[in-house]
């Protein structure tokens, strides 16, 4: 668990993080609405409201140990004219918003070291508020990609099975929500994903902002 001064940052990065799973399910959302699909339309998920897109446990997940995930945007494959190319489409959107809204973040970082603009640098809330943006979209869109239900990483990965191959992987979908919390609590994740995450974050910040 964090410490106070720990604590006290998530709080600070606490609004990058709603921003961050916003982007996140909108883009999976509108993938999916622009491949004929209105279901989350209707249902009011293609919206900029980040309490209709969050999970509590995902959620959670995310601001503790900087992997999880939100409330999945309810989609309709019937909708797509090519079934598994439409679902792998969609799913792939979600982590595709965060790394373009990591760039855009990135972007602004280096014009604002180029500009020399200190304000930028020098107000706490300002950096812990940017620089969190770009930890949680990098975490989040690289976290998402891995092949592990209910991940988009899952759903890309059955979109290029056979039928009765996809039909098995998804049979097991309900017991690896149990797995993956099981995993976040021993540490899993953090042992052997973190280091592929800084590492991204290091060679983000290398060739975009500096």
């Amino acid at each position: 668990m964090p410490n106070m001064q720990e604590m006290l940052n998530l709080l600070m990065g606490l609004p990058a993080l709603l921003l961050a799973l916003t982007f996140h399910e909108l883009g999976h959302g509108l993938a999916s609405y622009l491949l004929g699909d209105p279901t989350a339309k209707n249902q009011g998920r293609l919206t900029l409201d980040p309490i209709a897109h969050i999970d509590p446990i995902g959620f959670f997940a995310l601001l503790f140990f900087k992997f999880g995930w939100a409330k999945p945007v309810p989609i309709d494959p019937r909708y797509y004219k090519n079934r598994k190319l439409g679902i792998a489409l969609t799913s792939i959107a979600g982590p595709m918003s965060n790394f373009i809204l990591a760039v855009i973040t990135g972007l602004i970082f280096r014009f604002a070291y180029n500009a020399q603009i200190e304000f930028f640098f020098s107000n706490d809330i300002m950096f812990n508020f940017m620089s969190s943006l770009l930890i949680y979209n990098i975490s989040l869109g690289l976290f998402n990609l891995i092949p592990i239900p209910p991940l988009d990483g899952s759903k890309i990965l059955a979109s290029m099975l056979p039928d009765k191959l996809e039909y098995k992987f998804y049979q097991y979908e309900r017991y690896s929500m149990v797995i993956l919390v099981l995993f976040m609590y021993l540490g899993v994740f953090r042992t052997i994903f973190s280091p592929i995450v800084n590492g991204a974050i290091n060679l983000f910040i290398s060739n975009i902002i500096f």
